[in-house]
């Protein structure tokens, strides 16, 4: 393991902190070719994703962000974020519900170690960061720059004080609630079942959350949120919003995805949907395959985890994981072309200043569409919008600039609630 790490360290320091430009290539399983121009373009960019579940590897899988085995089929490691060009990062900070019962605070500050011990393992290539300068000098430096969201309001335990300390030790944006409804904010993952206790959007204290986050400088995130606690959202906050992983319902009808009213509504309010890679978000077709499975495969997965349980063993995000991939790859993929259709729709209808890049990597089984393999695969996406018409100016945007954009406005806000708080 020493010997492993100290071969992995050399080689971070000898590539992944070099930004160096690539000649054309075309992917083995892909029909994609990044051309010289495209290239160009994609690594002249501030890259930013605001969504990749990693840390449940780095946590319960023992991963190393410096990992060059060719057989992982993870979509994040340094190799593959400097292939494709990844600036910044938003790790997800996720915390399992169910599994989590009584300590969700105590598994979301595991979640967060996890983060700051990669960068701490990896010096040279990746950095933490906590603002839009961060982001900057990190590019600056060609290195990762690695930020933190969290995904679901129920980590913080109704308690402001837990907020707070999150926003201390550097989460910088917070999913309102994740596929469950917490007791301040209704989930869309549980809208439809009438054993959960809603609330009709946000609660007093929902509000309350999303103005302190305000005050933070903590981004408001409504993606999985309930269509009404969307609409109570955008009427509370005080800045701009963010959409860290949620793509089109005008293209695919997912709970988890923007209406286009949605999208004009984030649109006025000066915030951004960055679309999500999965492709049951992505195409119809593939979501009511999967759906089609779903009762089947919860099943596989549950007959799995009662194994080891069994066994005697914990059993982690990881093991749930193995088995949902081997499900999700009955289903075929759906071509590259349905991701960009996401971002031009909701380029067309919220504008250009309103679209990035939410890949959910990490999170989504290996379900994501032909040639969208891992972050080294980013590329790929410019050369999709150079072939719809996209300009370079409005391909960095895409790519990250609307992202630091809302970002730098969320700072901003913060600043003048704390000084007319004085």
């Amino acid at each position: 393991m020493t010997s492993r790490f100290s071969f992995a360290r050399l080689c971070c320091s000898a590539l992944c902190c070099l930004v160096t430009a690539q000649s054309p290539a075309q992917s083995a399983n892909s029909d994609i070719t990044v051309s010289a121009q495209a290239r160009a373009i994609h690594d002249s960019a501030i890259v930013v994703d605001t969504h990749a579940d990693t840390p449940q590897r780095f946590l319960d899988e023992g991963f190393d962000i410096s990992s060059s085995d060719p057989k992982d089929v993870g979509h994040i490691s340094l190799d593959k974020a400097r292939r494709g060009n990844l600036g910044a990062e938003f790790f997800s900070i996720w915390v399992e519900p169910d599994s989590n019962q009584g300590h969700f605070a105590r598994h979301t500050f595991d979640l967060i170690d996890s983060v700051y011990e990669q960068a701490a393992q990896h010096p040279d290539c990746m950095m933490m960061a906590f603002s839009v300068a961060d982001i900057e000098r990190a590019h600056r430096e060609h290195k990762l720059a690695a930020l933190m969201g969290i995904e679901g309001g129920h980590s913080i335990e109704n308690d402001m004080h837990l907020l707070r300390d999150y926003y201390r030790l550097g989460v910088r944006y917070m999913t309102l609630t994740w596929s469950n409804t917490n007791e301040w904010g209704d989930s869309s993952g549980d809208i439809d079942d009438p054993k959960v206790q809603h609330h009709n959007g946000l609660t007093d204290f929902g509000k309350q959350v999303v103005l302190e986050m305000n005050r933070l400088g903590m981004m408001v995130d409504i993606s999985h949120v309930a269509d009404k606690t969307f609409w109570d959202t955008i009427a509370t906050t005080k800045a701009p919003v963010i959409a860290s992983h949620s793509s089109a319902r005008a293209l695919v009808d997912a709970p988890r995805n923007m209406t286009d009213d949605m999208l004009r509504a984030v649109a006025k309010n000066g915030g951004v949907v960055q679309v999500n890679f999965f492709s049951g978000f992505d195409d119809e077709n593939y979501r009511k395959a999967m759906q089609a499975q779903q009762k089947e495969q919860s099943a596989a997965v549950q007959q799995y985890l009662d194994g080891l349980r069994a066994e005697g063993k914990t059993v982690t995000y990881v093991d749930a994981e193995r088995i949902q991939r081997e499900w999700m790859a009955k289903i075929p993929r759906p071509p590259f072309k349905v991701l960009i259709d996401h971002i031009d729709h909701i380029a067309k209808v919220a504008g250009v200043d309103h679209v990035g890049l939410g890949s959910d990597f990490d999170g989504v089984s290996g379900a994501t569409p032909q040639g969208m393999d891992s972050a080294a695969d980013l590329p790929k996406i410019t050369q999709g919008l150079l072939d719809r018409g996209y300009s370079a100016d409005d391909i960095k945007k895409i790519l990250g600039g609307n992202l630091l954009r809302v970002f730098g406005e969320v700072e901003r806000v913060s600043k003048e609630m704390q000084h007319s708080a004085q």
